[in-house]
């Protein structure tokens, strides 16, 4: 909410409590006094008596700031009298400033009273510099612009009728998250309009406060401020260099710069210049001549230097020269594909945009508004990318620019969405491109097909698979056999099919050393992981990063970041693994791919609960489940359960294990395969700890079926130590483990070999061997110590003892004892970040990092942050 709603909801909750105050005039602005004699004359008793002391003691001709103290001991002295009491000032900017003054020098004297002030003001647009001098020594609270879900919230409340989804997107585009603005476009929609039957507007009201603000610090210019505000408009930002050279050009002085700074309605920040925010830069544009705009084009189309920033250079020309724009609308989209080329797509996602906007001819406009649309789409602007796609929808005439529409609309969806609604997208996509473009069709079939998994919907993923199949030609290039080779060997992995999918898995694997799209990449590393080859789906998924970050593709850095982190748990490269899955929260929070945020979040839980940590585990848990089950996201919901299900095995209660990994929900009430394929050795261990040796066998047989055919040493070895809890006889107990501890040696699974170390030496401590099983126990316990595993570990040291041998305290005298991520933290701590600014910076809980320095010091044997970075250093 904003500032006075904020403080209207503050005026009415407090019980027996009185209330006096004023709201800022801009008219009475200049008028001593005039304020603080408003707030007087509403106090309880007479008013006029009130306002009356305060002309006694200026006296003839005395005014502020000479008498600030005996005003505002006096002002003190009669809020007191009237507590307890809640004295609030709102916009105290447009306050005169004697009033604010005396007010504010009572406010800071109020701790002894049952007296408390608000003050409320604007800060930028309207807002005046001097106010937050004279508020200092007041404790303040800056309120930040609204989230998205919040801003819908207030959407929702404010437009009786309700609103769609893609005119809501867009007024949270143009609100930016201000309350104000927020609230007055929403009264201001139509029916059709909040139905997306029409556009909605692309600026705030005329009528409304906000734009009134802005017009009357407009206003306030003179006359080439003015220009420099508009100019600022003109664009989402300029280089100051831009700036000095209009300056310049204009022959004017650098002072009228200052003064357009200096009102609010430009922000300079280091090299850039731009409006404050867009309904301020929407609103100036609005209110400015067409004179002045066409000052402004001709301006810039002077300084701005055509090597360096073609684009704009080109677009100011043509809206300068007031000639027809079809041949400045052309000169753009060859920019554009210019751009392309370089594949430098923020580049030629503006210049496409700009073309579209001279372009009269309907279906050309839609497809370069979906070219600018894509590319926004890959720098990770998946929100601009959304707009594009609605603007271009209503153009779109022919099959295929339809079905490119639902391609990059079913795309988006899909990283940003619901997946169930995105594969029905993708599918409708393919239908209009079949026949017109195979590679797009074959591709938005493959996506379908994704969404589909994501979501968990796997009858609906075979279907859309044998459609795939059916388009297969000899003569198709290799994206295309990569994909679909992909479709046909999960499809088969999903039914169980385990050497058809081998097959075809492997031909997408090889294929992948041909091609150079970050997607094909991301195909074959899925491809390999499904192989049970972690090592070449991490290699996979490194490639296909370091392809999409150099060709500027940010949208697919997440995704990629999903494959790597997936492949890096399956080889125990826990740090690593935890690392690249912060990452990937990170970006994919940044491009707006909220679903991503989700399957990163999964990650995190399950690679905490690998290792025992409920308490890192459980708040990624809690992030995980409430959208996962609102948006059906199959994938995370499953690793969620999978994760919570090795939470409950590691705190000792099998049988709730075996509920979660029975069903290994995925959201929608599909069970999610692949997941439960990956969960199976937890499954049986699960099973075989609660007597469900029957099941866990049943289980057991599927997940040999599937490991046969990879020849995956990791997956062996689960596979042996899950034969060796099932074993019959002592020796065939014996033998699974030692050939399960092999192939964690091979493979260099060392969590996963110390985990069966420890159940080995468990299994022979109770075959009355303590001697034999102290070595494993001591083995295991090293392992889980740098792996940050502390439950794994104090289950360890208890076997240990219970075997006969206390063990060893780790050294209390060198750094490196600690894991990889207690080492980080220290080396924050001794920077002197806080517990708050390593959680945030670390993506995990303040009660994470307590949890960790806990560790450290005991490890350590110091007492104090001050020791550890005494250390650490």
């Amino acid at each position: 909410m904003g500032r006075t709603t904020l403080l209207e909801r503050t005026r009415t909750d407090p019980v027996n409590v009185g209330t006096v105050g004023i709201r800022g005039i801009e008219a009475e602005s200049e008028l001593s006094l005039a304020g603080l004699k408003r707030l007087l004359s509403g106090l309880p008793g007479e008013g006029g008596d009130h306002c009356a002391v305060v002309d006694r003691l200026l006296g003839p001709g005395a005014a502020p700031p000479a008498n600030t103290a005996v005003l505002g001991g006096t002002v003190r002295r009669l809020l007191a009298e009237s507590g307890p009491l809640l004295c609030w000032i709102d916009d105290a900017h447009l306050v005169d400033r004697a009033s604010l003054e005396v007010l504010a020098f009572a406010a800071r004297r109020l701790s002894t009273t049952s007296v408390l002030m608000v003050f409320t003001t604007a800060r930028g647009v309207g807002s005046d510099s001097a106010v937050s001098g004279l508020l200092t020594g007041i404790p303040d609270l800056e309120l930040s612009g609204l989230d998205d879900e919040a801003a819908t919230r207030v959407l929702r409340d404010r437009v009786a009728h309700g609103v769609s989804e893609e005119p809501a997107e867009d007024l949270l585009d143009l609100a930016c998250g201000n309350p104000l603005a927020l609230v007055e476009l929403a009264t201001s929609l139509t029916l059709e309009q909040a139905a997306g039957l029409s556009p909605v507007p692309n600026v705030l009201p005329r009528d409304g406060r906000y734009r009134g603000l802005v017009r009357r610090c407009f206003l306030r210019l003179r006359g080439q401020a003015r220009l420099w505000a508009v100019m600022v408009a003109s664009e989402e930002r300029l280089d100051t260099d831009t700036v000095s050279r209009a300056i310049a050009e204009s022959g004017q002085d650098p002072e009228s710069w200052e003064e357009a700074v200096e009102s609010g309605l430009v922000v300079v920040d280091g090299k850039t210049a731009e409006s404050p925010n867009e309904p301020v830069r929407s609103s100036v544009w609005a209110e400015s001549s067409l004179a002045q705009r066409r000052q402004v084009h001709d301006l810039l189309a002077t300084v701005l230097q055509r090597e360096q920033d073609e684009t704009r250079w080109t677009w100011h020309r043509a809206a300068a020269s007031g000639e027809p724009p079809d041949s400045y609308a052309g000169e753009l989209a060859e920019v554009a594909n210019a751009a392309r080329r370089r594949e430098d797509y923020a580049i030629s996602s503006e210049a496409f945009r700009r073309s579209a906007v001279l372009t009269p001819h309907r279906e050309l406009r839609a497809e370069r508004l979906l070219a600018a649309g894509h590319d926004s789409w890959l720098t990770g602007r998946a929100r601009r990318s959304r707009a594009l796609i609605r603007e271009a929808h209503p153009l779109a005439a022919s099959p295929e620019l339809r079905g490119t529409v639902g391609l990059l609309r079913g795309s988006i969806e899909l990283h940003d969405g619901i997946p169930e609604r995105a594969s029905r997208n993708l599918v409708e996509a393919a239908d209009e491109l079949d026949g017109t473009n195979r590679a797009a069709t074959v591709t938005a079939l493959m996506l379908a097909g994704e969404a589909s998994y994501v979501a968990g919907d796997y009858p609906r993923y075979f279907t859309i698979a044998q459609r795939a199949a059916a388009l297969r030609r000899p003569d198709d290039s290799v994206p295309v056999r990569l994909m679909l080779d992909h479709f046909a060997g999960m499809a088969a992995t999903f039914r169980g099919g385990h050497r058809e999918a081998a097959q075809a898995l492997r031909r997408v694997v090889r294929l992948a050393e041909v091609v150079r799209d970050p997607a094909s990449m991301i195909w074959a590393s899925q491809a390999a992981f499904t192989l049970g080859d972690p090592r070449r789906s991490r290699e996979l998924a490194i490639r296909a990063l370091s392809t999409a970050r150099g060709r500027g593709m940010v949208a697919l850095v997440p995704w990629t970041l999903v494959c790597l982190a997936l492949s890096e748990l399956l080889l125990d490269r826990y740090s690593s693994a935890t690392a690249n899955a912060r990452e990937g929260l990170r970006v994919a929070r940044a491009t707006g791919q909220h679903n991503f945020v989700i399957d990163h979040f999964a990650i995190l839980a399950l690679l905490a609960a690998l290792r025992g940590d409920g308490e890192v585990a459980l708040p990624y848990l809690r992030e995980v489940a409430d959208d996962a089950e609102t948006r059906g996201l199959g994938r995370p919901a499953a690793l969620g359960s999978w994760a919570s299900a090795c939470l409950d095995l590691t705190d000792g209660r099998p049988a709730d294990a075996v509920d979660r990994f029975r069903l290994v929900a995925s959201g929608n009430g599909h069970v999610n395969l692949a997941i439960r394929g990956l969960a199976a050795p937890h499954y049986v261990e699960a099973a075989a700890r609660c007597g469900q040796r029957t099941r866990a066998a049943r289980v057991l047989k599927s997940f040999d079926d599937w490991v046969g055919t990879t020849g995956s040493a990791a997956r062996l070895a689960l596979s042996h130590r899950c034969h060796a809890l099932l074993a019959g006889s002592g020796a065939d107990t014996d033998e699974h483990f030692h050939m399960a501890m092999r192939l964690h040696r091979r493979s260099d699974t060392r969590l996963e070999l110390a985990k069966t170390e420890l159940y080995y030496g468990e299994w022979l401590r109770r075959h009355r061997e303590p001697r034999n099983s102290r070595r494993f126990f001591a083995d295991a316990a090293k392992i889980f110590q740098q792996y940050e595993a502390d439950h794994w570990l104090e289950r360890t040291r208890t076997q240990l003892r219970v075997a006969g041998e206390a063990p060893r305290p780790a050294s209390t005298a060198a750094v490196d004892v600690l894991t990889p991520q207690q080492a980080q933290i220290s080396r924050l701590v001794a920077r002197g970040a806080t517990n708050r600014e390593i959680a945030a910076e670390l993506f995990i809980s303040r009660r994470t990092v307590d949890h960790h320095l806990r560790n450290v010091f005991s490890k350590l044997g110091v007492r104090s942050r001050v020791e550890l970075a005494g250390l650490v250093r």
